[in-house]
């Protein structure tokens, strides 16, 4: 087994106590840039789950009733320590999952802003006074909807748990949280930073464990009251369905297959320069990630031509390399499905304008993709890719485009190109996605929410919106005594 030095020991956290799984069951953590072992995660038992989920209701009790200004000034102090040792985190991060460290330790700096905002906002979950009968004071409380079961992937290993975590302490509720057990040494400093800032036991949980095995033992546990899942669309459909079997609510944020619309107007080399560096962040595996480029068709050897150069002055390589643009995919199962949906794409006429192939040495490297002539019954089409691959294909009229973005089950992201109001009101209007960014490819914020439609999820996080699913309306009539 090869072990470094900078990756922290893994445990579960619970109850406030750092442990091993009951039977002693682990997995291997790979880095994906190298194929060595970094480290071994430990496996939950259902013995361990259980003991999480009934940490969780004392926990729960405690943190509810800590005032809001102690919860408040407690979740501020973590986010100094995310900021301190933003650092540690990215090269941990780097060393499991790829990212350039630049980018990982950016991530963990960008989740203590998303708590800082959350821990603010919970401040301003106002109820109201209603005028009513002489002698009833009738309110609308906002109250925390108890223990949280949340389950997080491995491509933003800062950023998907911190996005329950945030919401769920700043609300008032615990949380059991799985992190993937592919990137858990992220997980494990983060829970770290809310141990030293005083969260109390039981409070925050973490575990890992069999993906399947955990998310049915946690939907079904009698201590949840909510389910927050970030994930692929058929695993989000499983585990809603199952949520509510159990009449739990849950908040569903998955995945796309992100269009981007390049009009006839648009400047087609700041459109190509843009979304080519929206489609090689995190190697392409971002659920928000562009990719499907539509392009009127007297624009699209302009961008074709830009499109390829920016993607050719990627730098592929080690995260922890200096000068490195992009990492590895994360792991061998994504190495597979992008060289499957780029050879299926190029069999049934598409050519390779750059890119195409797993780079020649040790960890999952692919070249930036860039293709054209794609048919649409590539499966590239149709099936996310979640890797750096960018199918351009031509349009000439925008309704047929707007169509044809709007034909796919998923509703995440979609992207706008275009100097006329008109045309980006229309594309307002007609784009069917819960994220629509014109004139760039911006990324989440912390002070405005994210979600999707259709098949994509329900339920918003960030924003005012983000608290939403983590707070229970309670109408109180009181009567009171004459």
């Amino acid at each position: 087994m090869t072990t470094n030095h900078d990756y922290p020991t893994l445990r579960m956290y619970i109850a406030g106590e750092w442990c091993e799984g009951g039977a002693g069951s682990t997995a291997p953590v790979l880095n994906p840039a190298t194929e060595e072992v970094l480290g071994h995660v430990p496996l939950a038992t259902v013995a361990d789950l259980d003991r999480a989920a009934e940490a969780a209701v004392t926990g729960f009790a405690a943190w509810r009733d800590t005032p809001v200004a102690e919860r408040t000034a407690i979740l501020h102090q973590a986010a100094d320590l995310l900021v301190s040792r933003s650092d540690e985190i990215g090269r941990t991060m780097t060393l499991e999952q790829g990212k350039p460290l630049r980018e990982a330790s950016g991530e963990a700096r960008r989740v203590a802003g998303a708590l800082r905002w959350d821990a603010d906002d919970a401040r301003r979950a106002y109820g109201r006074v209603i005028p009513s009968e002489e002698g009833t004071l009738l309110t609308v409380r906002r109250q925390p909807v108890g223990p949280v079961a949340a389950f997080t992937p491995w491509n933003f290993p800062a950023g998907g748990p911190m996005r329950k975590i945030a919401a769920a302490l700043s609300a008032g509720c615990s949380i059991v949280i799985k992190a993937s057990e592919e990137t858990p040494g992220t997980a494990v400093r983060l829970v770290r930073c809310f141990e030293d800032a005083g969260v109390p036991a039981g409070a925050l949980n973490l575990v890992f464990g069999e993906p399947a095995e955990v998310s049915a033992h946690l939907i079904g546990h009698p201590a949840t009251r909510l389910i927050a899942f970030t994930g692929s669309v058929p695993v989000g459909k499983l585990l809603s369905a199952a949520a509510g079997a159990e009449m739990k609510p849950s908040l569903m944020e998955l995945g796309g297959h992100a269009p981007v619309i390049v009009c006839e107007d648009a400047d087609p080399v700041a459109a190509a320069r843009r979304a080519a560096a929206a489609k090689f962040v995190n190697a392409g595996q971002v659920c928000t990630s562009p990719s499907r480029f539509l392009v009127h068709e007297s624009l699209l050897e302009e961008f074709t031509e830009e499109f390829v150069r920016a993607a050719e002055a990627v730098v592929v390589g080690d995260g922890l390399d200096e000068g490195v643009t992009m990492g590895p995919l994360a792991n061998e199962r994504r190495l597979r499905a992008v060289e499957a949906l780029t050879a299926d794409a190029v069999a049934k006429g598409a050519k390779v304008r750059t890119g195409g192939e797993r780079l020649d040495r040790p960890g999952y490297f692919f070249a930036p993709t860039v293709l054209t002539g794609v048919s649409d019954d590539a499966a590239l089409m149709s099936e996310e890719p979640f890797g750096p691959i960018a199918p351009l294909v031509p349009f000439s009229d925008l309704g047929d485009a707007l169509r044809l973005a709007n034909s796919l089950p998923y509703g995440l992201a979609a992207y706008g190109f275009t100097r006329s109001t008109a045309t980006a009101e229309r594309l307002t209007r007609e784009f069917e996605a819960g994220i629509l960014s014109i004139n760039h490819c911006g990324g989440s914020v912390h002070e405005a929410p994210s979600g999707g439609v259709k098949a994509s999820g329900y339920g918003r996080e960030g924003g005012p919106e983000g608290l939403d699913a983590y707070l229970v309306t309670k109408r109180v009539s009181h009567l009171l005594a004459g």
